[in-house]
């Protein structure tokens, strides 16, 4: 602010704080055009009341819903409305900074918040504060409970802020399983179909590997019940890295739907007992001897790039003879687990190979 008011040239003072997710490239064009001298785009939370202003003030000066908030928040009503309080995203013009708003302490108040004090004085000169809701502009995000101990901390996000999480990580093909061609049958009652962006799949391979601490591929297993693995793999359980409650949520979101579409009759909640990400090198373990799986139906997506990152793998169900080797970054094979479905993974031969498994419906 004290910048703007000593440049002769800046016209207007635009506040974005980092919770705000500006969708709009309009934004600035459709505030400045509205002339006001205190303007801010009305943003929400997705699928909560929760915005950043007020529809009015309690008689000591804090939050007070007004009657027409929630027709407001909702869109049932849609204009430029005169609020007593606004935060997060803000446009005033420069000469109300040089003339009504030019008090040094702006943000201070022996009793109120920075944000709070700052409207109670913009209010006590007399300058209007405005929010419109005329277009969508974005949204914020949830930030009181996000996480720093990870290395991605945005994949333990699919609660918090499930619109940002789906648009960062979800393949932009998977909305088309539902009514396009898009679903693929490389082999009998098996199905390939696109479910993550490269980014996730970058994610969960660097979380994995920042975490370190593969099995180490032996039968003798204390992370699973009975402690004993009958195909054993290189590999590291989501619960390992507390991704258990996020990955149900997104089989839940994203598979669950698929599978009922694929499978007609058949309907999950997406258990499951393992969810894990497998690693597969030349040097440590290359295959998988043939198996079933203990599961309803299993989830295998691919994390990396065959030709790129490594050479070979894929997998091969022996009673149809069918193999899928030319594995695609982001798509996830869906097959049965148990009595027809006996399957085998195939060698690879030059570099890393990983992928994510989840054995749905034990």
């Amino acid at each position: 602010i004290d910048m703007c008011r000593a440049d002769v040239d800046c016209e207007y003072f635009f506040s974005v704080d980092v919770e705000v997710v500006l969708k709009n490239e309009d934004t600035l064009k459709i505030l400045i055009e509205h002339n006001k001298m205190f303007i801010a785009p009305m943003m929400n939370k997705p699928g909560r009341l929760w915005t950043n202003f007020w529809g009015a003030l309690s008689a000591d000066g804090y939050y007070a819903r007004s009657e027409d908030y929630v027709d407001i928040v909702q869109g049932r009503r849609v204009g430029i409305w005169n609020v007593p309080y606004v935060s997060l995203v803000y446009l005033v013009r420069a000469d109300v900074l040089r003339s009504e708003l030019k008090a040094a302490d702006l943000f201070q108040s022996p009793t109120l918040d920075p944000d709070m004090a700052f409207c109670s004085k913009v209010r006590d000169q007399g300058v209007f504060m405005y929010v419109t809701n005329m277009y969508n502009f974005g949204r914020v995000l949830n930030t009181e409970n996000y996480q720093t101990k990870h290395l991605h901390n945005d994949l333990w996000q699919i609660f918090e802020n499930p619109v940002d999480w789906e648009e960062r990580y979800i393949h932009e093909n998977y909305s088309k399983i539902m009514k396009d061609d898009v679903v693929q049958n490389p082999c009998p009652d098996v199905y390939w179909f696109p479910i993550f962006t490269e980014v996730a799949c970058r994610h969960l391979i660097e979380e994995m590997e920042n975490y370190g601490q593969w099995s180490g591929g032996g039968n003798v297993d204390t992370r699973i019940q009975g402690g004993y693995e009958n195909v054993p793999t290189i590999d590291i359980h989501m619960n390992q890295i507390n991704f258990q409650k996020e990955w149900h949520k997104f089989l839940l979101e994203y598979v669950a739907p698929v599978t009922e579409k694929m499978f007609p009759g058949y309907y999950t909640r997406a258990q499951f007992d393992l969810a894990f990400v497998v690693r597969y090198k030349p040097d440590e373990q290359p295959l998988l001897r043939p198996h079933h799986d203990a599961s309803t139906f299993t989830i295998n997506v691919a994390l990396n790039q065959v030709g790129v990152d490594f050479q070979g793998g894929g997998s091969r169900f022996l009673r149809y003879n069918c193999s899928v080797q030319a594995t695609k970054q982001g798509w996830a094979l869906m097959h049965p687990g148990r009595l027809t479905h006996y399957h085998e993974g195939l060698r690879t031969t030059a570099g890393t190979r990983y992928i994510a498994v989840s054995f749905v419906d034990p």
